[in-house]
């Protein structure tokens, strides 16, 4: 054969090969004098001359099973040019039957279908038809049989995901399928970058069932599809088909736990990637570097510090090295767990690797040593981030100037504060404030004030606190002027100023500057600032105190006439005074004062004094009727103090027949419950121990002449009696007692006698006067300690200050 001949050979099967493929494209279609034959390496039938049966073609199978007939062809075709003339004769090839032979017939020679061909036609077909029941129906007529590894190669290829879910859904109905791991990942793959999660929910479903009929647990694609789920956050998708996994049996390897703790970490849902960790643990999975770089953090984070440090341990047991991420996790958690020098140790073991800081670490190291109060580390630190070029930034700087500056360290805390403003920082309101306050709090008043003007320039407005810290210190150094200036400033930008002026007030009261307090309060009130009325009285205290009684007057009426209640300890404590007082013009501005109260005590007290005729009525009934009208339940301490200033008063006055009646009314009332014990024949005793000089000595008088009667008339004597004084009242009640040779001796801090000695005593008639208020001549004997222990403004305390010589015209 010549080589024309040849190259239109070559021709003509070309031609043949694209005649074929385009037939079956378009379906089986009749050509007259054409016989239907293979081609060498095609799938296609196509239709070549033939002499036989001219106006239809003929179909043979060389699967075996037509019955018609021998299945061969053993007649030899003629391959014609285009003028007609034989090129070349030769046996045909055979046909096969699609779907059934894995072969087509080259003359009498079996020929294999190549994996690339079938692959191939697999794609046209998926490409073309994509899903559905067309596409299922050109799948049918494939004249091949296909297998697994075609169909896992066609979804390698395929670019679509529900064209290649439709393929493998064939696939699956076929008698040849055969569960695939290679399959399953290709088809996994493609439904992933589809973005197709349902999709690939649904062939985990497939895929559960493939692996429990073939009991094989190995499936790799089980992982894939929970790696897949949880990267696209279904996180409740992608946890279900864990635990369908675990329930099948089948392992998942230690990438899927990765994806698994991440995906929950992510949602900020750490105790369930802890779930997860633990489910690791127990299926003895090995963990990988990606697993303590996930885990050490999440649980430092979480707390589980112990924990974390144990994973750490283990990680570098594995010769792991741990990376930046769990160094600095540990050493932020340590931190702020207080653990410190676990921190520094691991602080220390990252660098000796060669992984340096960050910013962020630098600054949670010097936040917790600050919380910890090891601010001389905190600063080390400091100085080691400035070296390593971090530049600190304005909340640090704020924090480590407010720390060192309510420690106390305001040298370095200035300090650090320059350097914030310099840096281009403006320090906060209470960056300047801590700053201010301390300085004012440590009495350095230049400091403060220079704050005080820095705040000013720089726009930044003080707050309450500020104002009141720096008000204070300048009422403290007495500056008054200055005080009012700012406090005026104050009120200009809008604060309320009624409480800090009050506080100055205080300031001025408390350092007994009674004096400038006066003058402070002239200004407040040409200032339109009110103060309080406790403010009002506890001047009014300080200015009786200093006995400045013409200043304290109007302050009284100013307390009154803004409708403040003057209580009786109030009142008694001016009654003090007037006792205290041994000048004639200053007992007048007292009485004044005491006029001022409106108090009904003060009613009482000049009732007291005047004769029967004004009174009408006994004083023991008038002073009966003036203690039924005192609330006991609220006031008995009050009486109690105003009895004790009465008393002394009404002795130093020469009113005993008076001051007996009201101890006698104020023990019926049971203000001193406890005073007079009777112990049957054994004990009888007096206690004075609570009372004042002039109380304790009625109390005598009136007590001893009841033990009188009693012992006298009734005939009861008792072993011994006892008059309990304490250490200072027994020199007074020893001197008062001896002046008519009484039978008591004297001991540390009572007086005792035998009963039967006292009852003699009782019948002497000097006693028997002395009881029955008959002023002895003795009486500077008996009152040159009257003064001792007066009280003072407050119940519970008495005055020590030295005794004053009495007045002649007051003794007894």
């Amino acid at each position: 054969m010549s080589a024309r001949t040849r190259s239109f050979s070559r021709y003509v099967f070309n031609n043949l090969q694209l005649l074929a493929l385009r037939s079956s494209n378009s379906g089986l279609r009749t050509y007259p004098n054409r016989r239907f034959v293979s081609i060498p390496g095609r799938i296609d039938a196509v239709f070549v001359p033939t002499n036989q049966n001219p106006h239809f073609c003929v179909r043979s199978y060389c699967s075996g099973k037509n019955s018609k007939g021998n299945n061969e062809f053993t007649e030899e075709i003629e391959y014609l040019d285009e003028s007609g003339s034989v090129i070349y004769i030769g046996k045909g090839i055979r046909s096969v039957e699609p779907g059934v032979d894995d072969h087509v017939m080259v003359g009498g020679l079996k020929q294999p279908f190549s994996n690339a061909s079938a692959v191939a036609k697999i794609v046209e077909i998926v490409k073309r038809w994509k899903w559905g029941p067309e596409m299922e129906t050109q799948l049918d007529k494939l004249q091949f049989v296909p297998n697994m590894i075609h169909i896992t190669q066609a979804l390698k290829i395929t670019g679509d995901g529900d064209a290649s879910l439709s393929l493998f859904r064939w696939a699956k109905r076929q008698s040849w399928y055969l569960p695939s791991d290679e399959c399953y990942l290709a088809l996994i793959d493609r439904l992933n970058q589809s973005r197709d999660f349902e999709g690939i929910h649904s062939v985990f479903d497939d895929l559960i069932c493939d692996s429990t009929k073939t009991k094989v647990p190995e499936f790799n694609a089980f992982s894939r599809i929970v790696q897949y789920l949880a990267k696209a956050e279904k996180l409740e998708v992608s946890f279900c088909c864990f635990k369908k996994i675990q329930e099948s049996g089948c392992k998942v390897d230690t990438k899927t736990y990765n994806s698994l703790i991440t995906l929950f970490s992510d949602k900020g849902l750490p105790f369930k990637a802890f779930e997860i960790y633990e489910n690791m643990e127990d299926s003895n999975c090995s963990l990988d570097k990606s697993t303590y770089e996930l885990m050490i953090p999440n649980l430092a984070k979480s707390g589980r510090i112990d924990a974390a440090l144990k994973l750490f341990q283990q990680m570098k047991e594995k010769s792991l090295q741990p990376g930046f991420t769990i160094f600095s996790s540990l050493i932020d958690s340590l931190g702020k767990a207080g653990r410190l020098d676990m921190a520094m140790r691991v602080y220390m073991e990252m660098q000796g690797l060669g992984i340096k800081p960050s910013a962020t670490m630098f600054v949670s190291m010097i936040e917790s040593y600050i919380k910890a109060g090891k601010l001389d580390t905190a600063l080390k630190i400091w100085d080691e981030m400035k070296r390593a070029r971090f530049r600190p930034n304005y909340g640090l700087y704020t924090m480590v100037v407010e720390s060192h500056a309510k420690s106390g360290k305001l040298e370095t805390a200035m300090s650090i504060f320059l350097e914030m403003e310099k840096s281009g920082f403006l320090p906060t309101p209470s960056t300047y404030s801590c700053l201010l306050e301390m300085h004012a709090a440590n009495g350095q008043l230049d400091s403060a004030m220079k704050l005080y003007n820095s705040m000013n320039n720089a726009g930044v407005k003080p707050g309450m606190t500020t104002y009141t810290s720096l008000l204070t210190l300048l009422a403290k150094k007495k500056l008054l002027d200055v005080s009012a200036k700012i406090l005026l400033e104050m009120k200009a930008i809008g604060y309320s100023v009624d409480i800090t002026a009050s506080d100055v007030l205080m300031v001025f009261i408390k350092d007994s500057s009674v004096d400038l307090a006066l003058k402070w309060l002239r200004f407040l009130g040409s200032s339109g600032i009110r103060t309080n009325n406790f403010i009002i009285r506890q001047l009014f205290e300080s200015c009786m105190k200093n006995g400045l009684y013409e200043s304290a007057k109007p302050l009284l009426e100013t307390y009154v006439d803004s409708s403040a209640k003057v209580d009786l300890i109030l009142y008694t404590s001016i009654l003090a005074h007037l006792v205290r007082c041994q000048e004639e013009q200053k007992e007048k501005h007292l009485m004044s004062i005491l006029s001022a109260t409106n108090h009904k005590a003060h009613k009482f007290m000049c009732g007291l004094f005047t004769g029967p005729e004004k009174r009408k009525q006994p004083v023991l009934a008038f002073v009966r009727e003036f203690f039924q009208g005192i609330d006991y339940e609220n006031e008995e301490g009050q009486t109690r103090y105003f009895v004790n200033v009465l008393l002394n008063y009404l002795v130093l006055m020469g009113q005993i027949n008076r001051a007996r009646c009201v101890w006698k009314v104020s023990y019926e009332n049971k203000l001193f419950p406890k005073a007079i014990v009777f112990d049957q024949h054994i004990a009888w005793s007096l206690d004075v121990r609570n009372l004042s000089v002039g109380a304790a000595l009625v109390a005598v008088v009136h007590t001893l002449h009841r033990f009188r009667k009693r012992m006298l008339y009734y005939g009861v004597v008792p072993r011994r009696i006892k008059l309990v004084t304490g250490p200072t009242l027994k020199i007074v009640v020893a001197q008062m007692l001896s002046s008519v040779e009484s039978p008591f001796e004297v001991s540390k801090v009572v007086l005792r006698a035998p009963g039967d000695s006292v009852s003699e005593w009782f019948k002497k008639p000097i006693v028997q006067q002395f009881l029955l208020n008959e002023i002895p001549s003795r009486g500077d004997i008996l009152m040159h300690k009257l003064n001792i222990l007066f009280p003072s403004s407050a119940p519970e305390i008495r005055s020590l200050t030295p005794p004053k010589p009495l007045v002649g015209g007051r003794a007894m």
